[in-house]
């Protein structure tokens, strides 16, 4: 138990109050009336029988009052004649956590102030004091208006309670219109404590307590529950309110003294905010672009014709769009700005503004004038002090080696590190992008401030671990996108629960309604004539698998091995390859409705007519060929019908076995060679050399593991990185020094193959309608079936929007559409060059949006039906 605390009161007036083992540690209570014989209300110390002290006190009980005393707790409420103290001050307690009520408080964000106004002690005050005891608020209390306006001044309380039931004391909306006329109060939350309505008389209006500046009305209750419920929704309401207006102050003040030109839009691109940087550069007040649209403003004519159009397209999707544009000043002077437009989303996931971050390119004459002009009408202070900044940076970036040898006047701790960081920039070890970060450092040394402004921003994009993975928003702003992230690009929430998932493998099953053929040749009719079209985009793959019974992979498998050589190229024969073929296909799950030998025999089929490209043929050997042939047939090989996810949070036996990490991808080509080289009769490798295996095994565990979406944009932005951007710059005869794509790069030949197989995987949006539309239906049921299972198992639901009964299933597609495919296939289109494609895709989506927009569910429109 803690001991006994001493009161010392000082000549000025003032109370402190000390436990005997915090003797350092003074609390303070403001314009308290000197003298033992003046009661404090409420005030107990932080000991440990202070959790003792009861909910509500019985006052003017000489027991009473000893029973307070040994508890910490000094002194009743005054009688209204008494000389009662004017003001007091309370910390709830904190070292304990005793109700729910207080649990729920310990995660405020703030310690919030409270002011109680009651010109004398009642059950009234009592229970907004031991509310805010409650809730751990810091709370004053004062008798008179003087003593309350002057701790308000002093302390800025977030929330003042004010008795306004009796008049006699003080005029109530007096004391509010005093406190009102203070600064401080423009962030205050003011409280009225009315009397209760007399059955007599209709309730008074509010409006004239909001005149006298009340935020709310509290009939008068003393229940320290309803008077805690009060406070807290308060705090949660109005008070949260004022924080973050207050934290909007400050980024205002920020943006003005930004030397970046900011210019803040509403959605339909009306000018809502500019700062003096963006003024200066355009040569306009802000009265004269507030309120207007951006339409009004006069265009440069030096911009694509298409530029705004493909801007407002990929802003309207929710995405940031960043790049060159040119606009004109109000001079009429055209200006070329590195612009950067971010979308900013509001509830319900509708964009509500566009922040646009521009600055000056520096490439030509004029725009260096005007950036000249811009900084010199600056603050010149501030700008020696931002070139001093940006110079000492650089210096201290490139110049490390030299850095240990300054004068003694350096702090220690800098002359004990430089040393350290001297030798990890002399390391012979040194990875291709800290070469990059010291290349960009040493060109920062004699850049202008802009450039070096820039370079640190490319240097802090290349710090971060994630380079190629781009950011999403908040998960409210499209369910459907996150619950298809969440589920394609991760690896789950890790084994949240004990329940293991075990699949069966349907090893060798049996297919007797269909005799195998002997070779290529030995088909049936109905099987020849659909495998005739087999070059064809609008080769339909369900009719191959009606006609098979569901064993397309064999038949397209021969068709098309034979038609690329395969046989020939690994030297084995065709009942080898026929035999092969059977063992891959059986080991595909046929009661999956969408992981199954057809989708197997669809992704062969696009990856063969890719290969058949001229661009996709020139870039690749036969080597390349065969492994992306063989990759294909494989890549979901033994698929449970379940994601990554599922099996990791599942504790599944191969998300054990491979660590949570491309746990499918792994196991596919593991069991395909497995499968492959485990039996003679079926091993396709058997007949080459050592070191043509190796590598075709590479090249296809290398393939099958980029169909893992965890990479997927890794894999993107590298393709185009080194591939699309170099064509381009070739076929416009830029004088980029880039090589273009071609068989002298075997690191573009891998990026090639990965694209072409992640493209291959995920055509289902660019084949024609009536295929795209199956293909969506099965996917659907496949993740139905999964969600369905996680429930039933009590495992994290990976993609809530997956639920049979509520899921909109053209969402769902235009979200994939929209996060996946579009992208990436622009990307391949530009290399392999597929009109057709592309055309499907458009109409697809068409499609989808269509439904959607018509709130339809289902997969077809109604009068399709």
């Amino acid at each position: 138990m803690g001991c006994a605390p001493s009161i010392h009161v000082s000549q000025s007036g003032v109370i402190y109050c000390r436990d005997s083992d915090e003797s350092n540690s003074p609390r303070q209570t403001t314009g308290v009336s000197q003298g033992p014989a003046g009661p404090l209300h409420g005030l107990f110390v932080q000991t440990d029988a202070a959790d003792a002290i009861p909910q509500s006190r019985a006052s003017g009980s000489p027991g009473a009052a000893r029973a307070r005393r040994a508890r910490g707790e000094l002194g009743s409420g005054s009688s209204a004649g008494s000389a009662g103290p004017a003001a007091t001050t309370c910390r709830g307690r904190r070292r304990h956590c005793c109700s729910s009520a207080e649990a729920e408080t310990q995660t405020s964000y703030t310690s919030v102030k409270v002011l109680l106004i009651f010109a004398k002690e009642d059950s009234q005050s009592d229970g907004f004091w031991w509310a805010c005891d409650r809730a751990g608020y810091s709370c004053n209390i004062a008798r008179t208006p003087e003593s309350a306006l002057e701790c308000f001044l002093d302390k800025h309380h977030e929330i003042i309670v004010i008795d306004h039931r009796q008049t006699r004391n003080f005029d109530a909306e007096a004391v509010c219109r005093s406190i009102r006329a203070t600064n401080p109060s423009e962030h205050a939350v003011i409280l009225a404590v009315v009397s209760q309505a007399s059955g007599n008389y209709e309730e008074a209006s509010v409006l004239p307590l909001l005149h006298a500046g009340f935020n709310r009305r509290f009939m008068e209750n003393s229940s320290i529950i309803a008077c805690y419920n009060e406070l807290i929704q308060i705090e949660h309401g109005e008070v949260l309110s004022q924080f973050k207006l207050r934290a909007c102050n400050s980024v205002f003040t920020a943006l003005d003294h930004c030397h970046e030109a900011i210019e803040i839009t509403s959605d339909d691109h009306v000018i809502q905010y500019v700062n003096p940087a963006f003024e200066r550069m355009m040569g306009y007040h802000k009265g004269e672009l507030l309120g207007k649209e951006l339409a009004e403003l006069p265009k440069s004519d030096k911009n694509r014709a298409d530029l705004l159009d493909t801007i407002n397209t990929c802003i309207k999707k929710g995405k940031e769009w960043q790049g060159v544009y040119y606009a004109r000043r109000k001079s009429g002077d055209s200006i070329q700005q590195h612009v950067k437009i971010t979308p900013v989303i509001g509830q319900g996931g509708k964009i509500r503004h566009f922040v646009s971050l521009k600055k000056l390119c520096c490439s030509t004459d004029k725009n260096k004038q005007i950036l000249k002009s811009h900084r010199d009408s600056g603050d010149n202070s501030q700008t020696e002090s931002h070139s001093f900044r940006y110079k000492n940076r650089r210096k201290e970036s490139i110049d490390v080696k030299s850095i240990s040898s300054r004068g003694s006047d350096a702090p220690s701790l800098q002359n004990r590190r430089y040393p350290s960081m001297a030798r990890i920039h002399s390391m012979t070890i040194e990875a291709p992008i800290t070469k990059v970060i010291n290349i960009i450092n040493a060109a920062q040394e004699n850049s202008p401030v802009t450039v070096a402004e820039a370079l640190d921003r490319v240097l802090e994009i290349l710090r971060t671990t994630e380079l190629y993975s781009p950011q999403l928003g908040t998960k409210d702003e499209d369910p459907h996108t996150s619950d298809l992230v969440g589920g394609l690009m991760t690896d789950g929430l890790r084994r949240l629960s004990g329940n293991e998932y075990v699949f069966t493998k349907n090893v060798h099953q049996s297919h007797s309604h269909l005799a195998m053929p002997g070779t290529i040749t030995d088909v049936p009719p109905s099987v020849a004539q659909l495998l005739d079209n087999e070059e064809s985009w609008e080769f339909n793959i369900f009719e191959l698998e009606a006609v098979t019974h569901k064993r397309p992979l064999v038949y397209l498998g021969l068709k098309v091995f034979s038609r690329f050589g395969v046989c020939e190229f690994l030297h084995c024969s065709e009942t080898t390859l026929r035999a092969w073929l059977q063992v891959i296909e059986a080991n595909y799950h046929s009661s999956n409705a969408y992981h199954n030998s057809t989708h197997a025999a669809d992704v062969l089929h696009a990856t063969a007519f890719f290969l058949g490209k001229e661009r996709v043929k020139g870039s690749l050997d036969q080597l390349d060929e065969v492994a992306a042939l063989i990759a294909a047939t494989v890549h979901d090989v033994d698929h449970p019908g379940r994601t990554n996810s599922f099996l990791c949070n599942a504790g599944s036996e191969l998300a054990v076995l491979y660590n949570d990490t491309a746990v499918l991808e792994s196991h596919h080509t593991a069991l395909a060679f497995q499968l492959t080289v485990k039996d003679s009769k079926c091993n396709i490798f058997k007949n080459i050399d050592r070191n043509h295996y190796r590598t075709l095994r590479q090249a296809i565990i290398d393939m099958v593991l980029a169909t893992e979406m965890t990479k997927h944009f890794e894999h993107v932005n590298k393709f185009v990185n080194s591939i699309n951007k170099p064509m381009a710059a070739e076929i416009d005869g830029s004088d980029c020094e880039c090589s273009p794509p071609g068989k002298n790069f075997p690191e573009n030949q891998t990026l090639i193959k990965r694209m072409m197989i992640k493209c291959a995987d995920v055509a289902n949006p660019c084949r024609p309608l009536d295929l795209c539309i199956e293909w969506a239906g099965r996917i659907s049921e496949e993740y139905f079936a999964q969600t369905d299972e996680e429930k039933r198992q009590g495992l994290p639901v990976v993609m809530p929007v997956f639920d049979r009964n509520t899921c909109s299933i053209p969402k769902s597609q235009i979200s994939f559409i929209d996060y996946f495919i579009t992208d990436m296939f622009d990307a391949w289109d530009a290399f392999a060059h597929l009109p057709t494609l592309m055309q499907h895709l458009a109409d697809n989506y068409k499609h989808w949006k269509t439904l959607d927009d018509l709130k339809c569910k289902s997969l077809r429109l109604p009068s399709d039906s």
